[in-house]
């Protein structure tokens, strides 16, 4: 069982009544990001899958805190109200952790990130969190030193993430040495090799790997024991049948790279440009993995959420 938060400052902070009721009866909890809604999925149906996620985690007996700010209050867990805001305002941006004060102290509207969703859960006191995948160290790192905040974050966030690995379009073996080096723990999930997000195989191994959410909660349950306050990371894949076809994939990435390096594009840029690119060129293919992928990694996270309550009930 995750530790009990500190007290919350409700002008800045405001935790759902049933999410809140969850958290103080020891029930199972499943944090969920919003950029996802705000910037990752087509209107209108983004919000309609909004909701398809947040009925996989009730499905497999967990309470959904999707968190996201609106008018400058960090909202754990969203009423129609503020959904409608994230879904369908223009005026909605990408918050990570670095941007949480400055959002809410303007009174502004903001989809969290991986890193800003994994902070503000830990705040709450919830201890499993589900998206699609992680950010990583992008390709020419090396001379750009562009990285997500997501990794960083992670290194100093107690808190279980179950994803699909790493987009296929990052630098994947440099994303995974960094990880290593900021001691956040991955274990895949049925897999011996570690994901690429629209990829079963993301081309790397992980060194450990676990088959039922019983087991990831005793890894949870003995890394509390061990006060280590990195992150665990667990990683799903689709499977083999629903990934992305691995040619299709291969090709549409160099085209989107030679496009990108033809247009000037650069840094930070590359990433949004090679998914919109994906978006286009794969035919609705890459779009339909995305939510595959998100809802299996809501009810497995779900899952694992239950398994941990459980343990805590045992005395664990």
């Amino acid at each position: 069982m995750t530790p009990a938060p500190p007290a919350l400052d409700p002008t800045r902070v405001r935790v759902a009544p049933e999410v809140a009721a969850a958290l103080a009866a020891g029930r199972p909890v499943v944090a969920l990001e919003s950029t996802i809604i705000s910037h990752g999925l087509p209107r209108p149906d983004n919000r309609v899958i909004a909701g398809h996620i947040e009925d996989a985690v009730r499905g497999e007996g967990a309470v959904p805190a999707t968190i996201a700010v609106v008018g400058g209050v960090v909202h754990v867990g969203l009423d129609d109200a503020a959904l409608a805001v994230i879904a369908d305002d223009d005026g909605v941006v990408k918050v990570s952790r670095r941007d949480l004060a400055t959002i809410v102290a303007r009174g502004g509207h903001g989809a969290t990130t991986v890193a800003a969703t994994a902070h503000v859960a830990a705040l709450a006191g919830i201890g499993v969190f589900a998206t699609g995948g992680l950010g990583g160290v992008h390709r020419g790192a090396a001379e750009t030193w562009d990285e997500s905040a997501d990794l960083t974050t992670l290194a100093d966030t107690a808190i279980t993430v179950v994803s699909a690995g790493v987009k296929s379009i990052l630098d994947v073996p440099a994303t995974l040495e960094r990880l290593e080096t900021l001691n956040v723990a991955v274990v895949g999930f049925g897999t011996d090799r570690f994901p690429g997000f629209y990829l079963r195989d993301g081309g790397h191994p992980v060194e450990w790997r676990v088959d039922d959410p019983a087991e990831v909660a005793a890894v949870m349950a003995a890394r509390r024991a061990l006060a280590i306050d990195a992150a665990l990371l667990v990683v799903n894949p689709l499977p083999e049948d629903r990934q992305v076809d691995p040619a299709l994939h291969d090709r549409v990435l160099v085209e989107g790279l030679a496009a990108a390096e033809a247009a000037g594009v650069r840094g930070k840029d590359v990433t949004p440009f090679l998914l919109a690119h994906f978006h286009e060129a794969t035919g609705g293919e890459s779009l339909r993995a995305n939510v595959e992928i998100i809802l299996a990694n809501a009810a497995l996270a779900a899952r694992i959420a239950v398994a941990d309550a459980d343990d805590g009930a045992d005395g664990r």
